[in-house]
């Protein structure tokens, strides 16, 4: 089965406004994204659910943030289908919007005490649109980048969308701790939790930047110019029905390979804050400003492990990754535990390095494990699932299990399993970078794919 190819790559110049703009793009995304997170931890639990006791009210908010992760998956199948048919960058600039729209709003909801019950409603539901656009954010933007980078330089090309995923943590950090710092803790329940939500504003003028300048992907451009009677190189009538009918193991296994990474990403931005502050008294502001110092720690390593991937292949840096994630499962616990500031920034640092090395790669390695005119839709369907049966479930279930057993090792024994999927998923799937590909890749001088080199994708196996 063939797929187009030779098609050039974008020059030099173009390539680093695109990597740039995916990356400023992703980041304002992700940073929609999980300052919900944070506000889930401090405020959302007295504010939308009042009535309820704290342990209660934490259960409650953590399931709104599941809510947008229930969304993911949808908004992944839907975008996805419709990246593949209509092109990658129409689907990511109508994800933008709708994530910045959600945000936005979400900054401007009255809370339960002025409208009651419609307070968590309307949470929920923005929630829920953020979970969409995110869903189909993903897929387009590591394809804008992928696919326009030249396949020697796609796990590098692909960081620049990974990496958006811990700066979007940093920027809502930095925004909390900005607000938290200038107005007083009542001021702060009361109206500064919605100035982080009403800055996602910033984002319009990347979806103008990508709707007016950024044209989308040779890899798909090919796919529309062919009109052979060989289905692989035409634009698929219905990508999602042959994911779903023909790549059902690649989709599954693409899953698994981030069922170790979300679980102990979510646990250190998320269930951390949470545990931390409220069980073991350690004061908010500081515990933000380590978690944001551990997650600019891994951007570089993001960035290193993708390259690294273009030049030893996709595998060995994921499942060096799930290695360090089930070995740290116990350790992040037994330094969180202690209440130490230091040993809590060790314990995240720890875990951040293991979810790291296995993020940097797979914007690639998805990417690759499909063929080109299904990508979006399989690529964007493995993720998503992750999501909904473990990054929106995670917080919420160390909650819980934190409460059911009163010891961390619970906790600690669901990390080690979620590495240990991914470990076995990175084991059974095959790689995507031949010998070839390898041995150039480890030969050429970074960025050189960018300058005009044919940006051929072969077939996923090749």
């Amino acid at each position: 089965m063939s797929t187009p190819a030779g098609a050039p790559a974008l020059d030099r110049r173009s390539l680093r406004k695109l990597m740039a703009a995916g990356l400023i793009g992703s980041s304002i995304e992700w940073y929609d994204f999980f300052i919900y997170a944070t506000a889930a931890a401090l405020v959302f639990g007295e504010l939308f659910f009042p009535n309820a006791s704290p342990l209660v009210g934490t259960l409650l908010s953590f399931s709104t943030f599941w809510a947008g992760f229930v969304a993911r998956p949808i908004g992944g199948l839907v975008f996805g289908h419709f990246g593949d048919k209509v092109g990658r960058k129409p689907a990511l600039v109508t994800c933008l919007v709708l994530m910045g729209s959600a945000t936005f709003l979400i900054g401007l909801l009255p809370t339960a005490d002025s409208i009651g019950v419609l307070a968590p409603i309307a949470l929920v539901v923005l929630r829920f649109l953020q979970g969409i656009a995110v869903g189909g954010q993903w897929g387009g933007v590591i394809l804008l980048l992928t696919e326009n980078a030249g396949r020697d330089h796609q796990g590098r090309a692909g960081t620049f969308g990974q990496m958006g995923v811990p700066i979007g943590v940093i920027l809502g950090n930095v925004v909390f701790l900005v607000v938290s710092a200038t107005v007083s803790p009542e001021a702060f329940v009361s109206w500064g939790w919605r100035i982080p939500f009403l800055a996602s504003a910033v984002l319009l003028p990347v979806v103008m930047f990508i709707q007016l300048r950024v044209e989308d992907t040779p890899v798909f451009r090919q796919l529309q110019e062919h009109h052979t009677k060989d289905p692989a190189e035409q634009v698929a009538q219905a990508p999602l029905m042959e994911v779903v009918r023909r790549h059902r193991k690649p989709v599954l296994l693409g899953a698994g390979l981030l069922f170790g990474t979300n679980a102990i990403f979510y646990i250190s931005i998320a269930g951390v804050l949470d545990y931390a502050t409220r069980d073991l008294g350690v004061d908010r502001d500081q515990l933000l400003s380590v978690t944001l110092v551990a997650s600019a720690i891994s951007v570089f390593i993001i960035y290193f492990s993708g390259k690294v991937s273009d030049r030893v292949g996709r595998r060995p840096p994921i499942l060096l990754g799930a290695a360090v994630i089930a070995l740290w499962a116990f350790p992040f616990f037994w330094l969180i535990d202690t209440g130490s500031l230091p040993l809590i920034f060790l314990a995240l640092v720890g875990g951040l390095i293991g979810s790291s090395l296995t993020y940097g790669p797979l914007a690639a390695y998805l990417a690759e494990l499909f063929e080109p005119r299904i990508r979006y839709s399989g690529a964007s369907l493995a993720y998503q699932l992750a999501a909904i049966l473990v990054s929106g479930a995670t917080p919420f279930l160390m909650a819980a299990l934190l409460a059911a057993t009163g010891s961390s090792a619970s906790v600690s024994a669901y990390i080690f399993l979620m590495g240990a999927i991914t470990f076995a998923a990175a084991f059974v799937l095959r790689e995507t970078r031949t010998k070839e590909e390898i041995r150039r890749g480890a030969g050429t001088v970074a960025g050189r794919s960018a300058t005009g080199v044919p940006a051929s994708d072969p077939r996923p196996g090749s």
